[in-house]
């Protein structure tokens, strides 16, 4: 015990004077040994990557977890030692709610249980008879609810996938420099800083020594002592930046880690994104073979006159201001809701061609196929869905959807 109470004041003795001599030197009160500008820049850069790694896996963590207290909780998981539980993801848990709404509002349709005609009076026979005719155009949300919750599902599904793999491949990597390299660099700079502070002690007492020598011989064995303490401050100062400076050089292998990580990361994200891309490809496929029955009254209407030029590439616009042909109405016989294309005829005031930028199968004979990279001709009609235009290709001809093309001016 009486040991360690010595050493424990000699600590706290070593501690304060080297507290004194830093303090010192930023008031430029005592002699600092300086560092060689190549050392100088190891540290530089070692700074700057641990400082730019933190905010980099910070703010990853946010993309991947945006609920904060959803990290606060992976991170007590983590420093427990315990396995992060599985949590769903907020498309797999839309996609559960679509999924109960359409099973309790009924498979088919959410309104099987409600009729337009039975919000109508007894007497109102005319009207009940076209609340039949409106009643099937509302059958089919039950079964779209049911789509886009097995695509959301699958969305959440990607999500998932992603998170997980960015975090092996990302996260954990960026994690162990910090935790491991960067605490093992800290902490022999902290030692480097010490043996620095020893070494400028030790020449501090050889300088007091040597000017004492000047006015008594009696001081020759406190500078021979003085000379043996510096030599000895020397060689562990030298010895300890050494080792510092490998670790320091050893940042490079470390950003060379981080950029396959980053490769890793980009390529996961472009998995991801990718899926995403074919799961919604997918779905608007079905929803658009779709539409023509939940909209059934798409191609009839009544004539409109021309749009004004085009004045924006966005598709949904550009299907707007697309010149007008004939009115579906005036080429249909009353009652008849099928459209004719054969007697669909290109409006006078022209036409416009466009680039096909993905391949499109028909969902029916009403619509054209498409293949990417091709050229053919669109135009509009009154009362179509601004989404969809008239598409010719030789002597084909059909409904194509704006977004799979690009209208060339």
């Amino acid at each position: 015990m009486d040991f360690n109470m010595k050493k424990l004041a000699s600590d706290a003795g070593i501690f304060f004077t080297r507290a004194v001599q830093f303090t010192e030197e930023k008031f430029g009160q005592a002699e600092k040994t300086e560092l060689d500008a190549h050392f100088e820049s190891l540290l530089a850069r070692a700074d700057s990557t641990k400082n730019w790694t933190e905010k980099i896996l910070r703010q990853t963590e946010v993309l991947l977890q945006p609920n904060p207290s959803a990290r606060v909780e992976e991170f007590l998981y983590e420093k427990l030692d315990r396995k992060v539980p599985s949590r769903v993801t907020n498309g797999e848990l839309l996609a559960q709610y679509m999924a109960e709404a359409a099973s309790e509002l009924g498979p088919t349709t959410p309104y099987e249980h409600l009729s337009w005609g039975s919000l109508l009076p007894p007497e109102s026979q005319s009207d009940r008879s076209l609340a039949r005719l409106l009643t099937p155009r509302l059958c089919f949300s039950g079964k779209t609810l049911i789509k886009v919750a097995e695509a959301e599902k699958r969305l959440g599904a990607a999500e998932r996938d992603f998170i997980h793999t960015a975090s092996i491949n990302f996260l954990t990597p960026l994690r162990n420099f910090l935790e491991g390299d960067w605490k093992t660099i800290s902490k022999e700079r902290r030692l480097l800083q010490n043996r620095r502070l020893d070494l400028d002690a030790s020449k501090a007492r050889l300088k007091k020594a040597k000017a004492a020598e000047a006015k008594a011989t009696l001081w020759n064995d406190e500078v021979d002592k003085a000379e043996q303490e510096l030599r000895v401050a020397q060689t562990e100062f030298d010895r300890q930046a050494e080792v510092t400076r490998l670790l320091l050089e050893g940042i490079s292998s470390t950003h060379v880690n981080h950029l396959r990580c980053l490769h890793e990361f980009v390529e996961s994200q472009t998995t991801y994104y990718a899926q995403c891309y074919r799961h919604m490809l997918d779905l608007q496929k079905q929803l658009g073979s779709s539409q023509g029955a939940i909209f059934p009254g798409t191609f009839v209407g009544t004539a409109e006159p021309a749009s004004p030029p085009l004045s924006s590439t966005s598709p949904t616009t550009a299907a707007a201001t697309m010149p007008m042909g004939p009115s579906v109405a005036d080429l249909a016989p009353p009652g008849e809701a099928a459209l004719c294309l054969e007697e669909v005829a290109p409006p006078a005031s022209g036409t416009r061609k466009a680039r096909v930028l993905y391949d499109y199968e028909a969902a029916d004979s009403s619509e054209l196929a498409l293949l990417a990279d091709e050229l053919i001709t669109v135009y509009s009609l009154p009362g179509m869905d601004p989404d969809w235009l008239i598409g010719e290709r030789g002597n084909k001809k059909g409904k194509v959807p704006v977004t799979y093309l690009e209208l060339l001016s």
